[in-house]
């Protein structure tokens, strides 16, 4: 399929990872249906790429109801969905001793419901067509463990385990599953952490030697743009310099 048929949901698409997507995706292109919370942030986007095919809609991905409704609106205007980037996240950091427990089950609700509702409301599509693509942003903390994120960690290491399952599910149905897994990278996710003096830690090392938004967006664009029998389950980016 020519890259300016494909149509593509990015779920989490207001700043950072998804905004840059967006943007590198619409010079492409394709077409677009992007979602957030803040839909303020998605009309900007809109207004930025007047020339591009971009809906915007309000969605919260931790509302099943919400999300499908993402899906079945770009089913009506498009007649399937190629590609759904699974990218909207948080990263609350604190020692399991604290026992922050509403922070603990926003990271579920936001990194692993939020996965699961997406492929739960896409999926029918999916297989109704015998083919899709199902990119979710994971990270590092997915593969190592480090302290006061046990928490963090652990749904990333959830999500590796979901995407895994889902590509043996519907491989035979020409599902492709990949799993972005970033390093540090230079976004807004430091503004989801609570403890002030970790947060602006995290921003000044990722302004440091965090990649840009827009090289993991490439990635993306990449990612999307294989041959249909080929898949790239998993794509580890890190910066040069991270030690973990």
């Amino acid at each position: 399929m020519n890259l300016t048929e494909k149509v593509v949901i990015i779920m989490g698409a207001s700043s950072g990872i998804g905004e840059a997507t967006t943007k590198i995706l619409a010079e492409h292109g394709f077409k677009l249906v992007i979602a957030a919370r803040r839909i303020d942030k998605l009309k900007k986007i809109k207004n930025e790429l007047p020339k591009a095919a971009i809906d915007y809609l309000k969605a919260d991905v931790t509302n099943f109801e919400e999300v499908q409704e993402v899906i079945n609106f770009t089913k009506k205007k498009y007649g399937r969905v190629d590609v759904l980037f699974n990218n909207a996240g948080i990263m609350p950091t604190a020692p399991l001793s604290k026992s922050k427990r509403e922070e603990w089950q926003q990271m579920l609700d936001i990194n692993v419901m939020g996965v699961l509702n997406g492929i739960a409301a896409v999926l029918p599509t999916m297989i109704q067509q015998k083919s899709g693509h199902i990119i979710t942003t994971d990270s590092v903390a997915g593969h190592v463990v480090y302290p006061n994120s046990a928490v963090y960690c652990g749904t990333k290491f959830a999500v590796k385990a979901i995407m895994e399952g889902l590509r043996q599910e519907q491989r035979e149905n020409n599902i492709k599953s990949t799993l972005i897994t970033p390093g540090m990278v230079e976004t807004d996710l430091y503004k989801t952490i609570n403890d002030k003096k970790v947060s602006a830690e995290l921003k000044e090392n990722s302004q440091k030697i965090g990649l840009k938004a827009k090289e993991i967006g490439e990635a993306i664009l990449y990612i999307i743009d294989t041959p249909d029998h080929l898949s790239i389950n998993e794509m580890i980016i890190r910066p040069t310099l991270q030690e973990r």
